[in-house]
């Protein structure tokens, strides 16, 4: 039976990384996969690329008024898996119209994302918050702070210091220093206290 998947994770753990493996293990076996992502996520067009180069292009990218059942049920019901990346920016609506795929075209969907945005909550990630209501399954993938211990937090920084305000979606487009990056707990608290610069790791 297919199933609705939220594999989830901070910035930086290799979400794209797995998605781009993900889509790679079913094409070395002859099947065809859907790989999407939302058009909020403007960096590099409309294609997935990863921090360590690889990159690939989507089948397609939705705004928040795709309706994505109609999309896959119209263009891409031969495919074995629907692949979305940064679902963090998906509607409810659209997590919902992700479930309909996997109970009436049983297709699996697998879903990769944020969990939190970077003031630690999920106020601008509505389509997270869906996920982790209704998905089959949900996982997560794990990765450390510059510190050695396990990071769960998406922090934004300007000009080197911590931001805890602003806009939920800030894009790097080349005009402005902003930086994302995964740290525990502990050391976004010292962050946060102290304004210390990022250049040096935190004992």
């Amino acid at each position: 039976m297919a199933k609705l998947y939220f594999r989830y994770g901070a910035m930086g753990c290799g979400k794209t990384i797995q998605l781009l493996q993900t889509a790679f293990n079913y094409e070395e076996r002859g099947q065809k996969v859907c790989v999407i992502k939302s058009v909020t996520d403007t960096k590099h067009g409309t294609k997935l690329f990863t921090r360590i180069g690889l990159e690939r292009d989507t089948d397609f990218v939705f705004s928040r008024r795709e309706n994505l059942l109609r999309k896959v049920r119209q263009e891409y019901a031969n495919v074995s898996c629907v692949l979305v990346d940064e679902a963090q920016f998906l509607t409810p609506a659209q997590v919902d119209q992700l479930m309909q795929i996997v109970n009436e075209l049983d297709i699996p969907v697998i879903c990769y994302g944020l969990r939190l945005n970077f003031r630690q909550n999920d106020s601008g990630f509505e389509g997270a918050t869906r996920l982790l209501q209704i998905a089959h399954i949900i996982e997560e993938i794990k990765t450390i702070c510059e510190c050695g211990h396990k990071a769960m937090c998406n922090a934004r920084f300007l000009d080197g210091k911590l931001v805890t305000d602003g806009p939920d979606i800030l894009i790097d487009d080349g005009t402005i220093n902003v930086e994302y990056r995964a740290i525990c707990p502990k050391c976004y608290g010292k962050y946060k206290k102290n304004n210390i610069p990022t250049e040096k790791p935190l004992n």
